[in-house]
């Protein structure tokens, strides 16, 4: 194991907790650097990064941060400063895993920092809103959240047993050795429950042919977490069946990617096969939180917690103009698969969002407004889950990777 545990925390008020966890921590072998992020009051110990020197990093004196006396300001800044902090030990090969502890704004500040670290680096934040939302604090990085159940204020039977579990996970993560696999061409893959047969299949090909897929799950944080793997380098080949996350975007679901979904394999130039699936619905929760405004669409209740609503004919026109308009900015070869016969398993004939002239509108605005000369267009009469869609489409990648 190369590096230390880095325990980011505020040790004017978590000071008793961090020294307990750092203690666990340094005794099953593993050396740790603390890095203090409380500002306000003093620590009753002193750190191995002062928060001094982590507001600096942050482009602030903690004098100025005092007297400002601004909370929301003094947490931006502790938050870039630990960030910038934990990327520089990194870099020079001293981060073996990274754990924090705290309240809202203390897992604001931790998740920020471990954010700064690539995936695979051990992240592990405990926290009194981890059985909340949490994609605000993971983002697309591998952290891992454990809930505090009590507010870490002191040291108890029950906070002890919780920190002194999250200390030798944290520990255990670091000493653990990642299996060494073969080393394939990695492909990236989008999969939703309704174009899992498509997806199962084309990674199923691709497998047998020699290459190493990763599907990310097609809901908001998977589109991202692809965009951002493809960013750092590690991608070769794109197979993005499942393009729904933009329904959720352009209609305001829930389970948006962000307006730079698409992005990433055409500024990276790597290749890219794409298609239209699950761009029939918009993803909400139960039923009674969908928006007033859409009361008398077609909504289907997936189970008790998601509710889907079919995108009608205007808004596939302008999904259709929104992809080609991504996928002209590519640079690298790209190819874009239309299913004339439906884009998921529930828009097929008899299902409930079987929808033509909706399908349509989104097929035409994707042929009027593709530049032919970047990207090919390919028309198949099958539904995006026939066995032999996801075959065409899983050959015509590694045409491309091949070229």
């Amino acid at each position: 194991m190369k590096g230390k545990i880095i325990i980011i925390g505020t040790l004017d008020t978590k000071g008793k907790e961090i020294l307990f966890i750092k203690n666990i921590i340094e005794g099953t072998g593993v050396s740790t650097i603390v890095m203090n992020t409380g500002v306000i009051g003093s620590a009753s110990w002193d750190a191995d990064i002062s928060n001094e020197t982590v507001a600096r990093a942050g482009g602030a004196s903690l004098q100025e941060l005092v007297a400002k006396d601004d909370r929301g300001y003094a947490m931006d800044v502790m938050m870039k400063g630990a960030a910038a902090l934990v990327a520089e030990l990194y870099r020079n090969k001293e981060v073996a895993g990274v754990i924090s502890l705290g309240g809202s704004a203390g897992t604001t500040i931790g998740t920020y920092a471990m954010q700064a670290l690539p995936v695979g680096v051990p992240k592990l934040m405990v926290s009194t809103v981890a059985s909340g939302n949490t994609r605000p604090y993971v983002g697309e990085k591998d952290i891992t959240m454990m809930y505090s159940v009590v507010d870490i204020s002191g040291i108890n039977r029950l906070s002890a047993n919780i920190l002194a579990n999250a200390a030798y996970a944290i520990a255990g993560m670091a000493k653990g050795v990642p299996p060494q696999l073969e080393n394939k061409p990695l492909i990236a893959a989008t999969m939703f429950g309704v174009t899992t047969p498509c997806v199962n299949k084309a990674r199923e090909y691709l497998e047998q042919q020699g290459y190493e897929v990763l599907v990310f799950h097609a809901t908001g944080s998977g589109g991202m977490a692809m965009e951002t793997l493809i960013e750092s380098g590690f991608i070769e080949g794109v197979l993005d069946v499942t393009t729904t996350e933009w329904c959720d975007e352009l209609a305001g679901g829930v389970l948006s990617a962000g307006a730079s979904r698409l992005e990433a394999a055409a500024k990276a130039g790597i290749p890219q096969v794409v298609s239209t699936g699950a761009l029939d619905m918009v993803n909400f929760g139960a039923m009674d939180t969908v928006p007033e405004k859409y009361a008398g669409r077609n909504l289907y209740k997936h189970n008790a917690t998601i509710t889907l609503m079919r995108t009608n004919v205007e808004e596939n026109r302008k999904l259709g103009q929104i992809i080609a308009s991504k996928l002209n900015r590519s640079t690298g070869p790209c190819a874009l698969f239309l299913p004339l016969k439906g884009v998921s398993l529930i828009d097929d004939e008899g299902q409930p969002f079987y929808g033509p002239e909706e399908d349509a509108a989104l097929f035409d605005a994707l042929r009027t407004n593709l530049d032919r000369e970047r990207v090919e267009l390919v028309e198949l009469e099958h539904n995006i889950n026939d066995e032999a869609f996801a075959l065409a489409m899983a050959k015509k990648l590694i045409e491309l990777m091949k070229q």
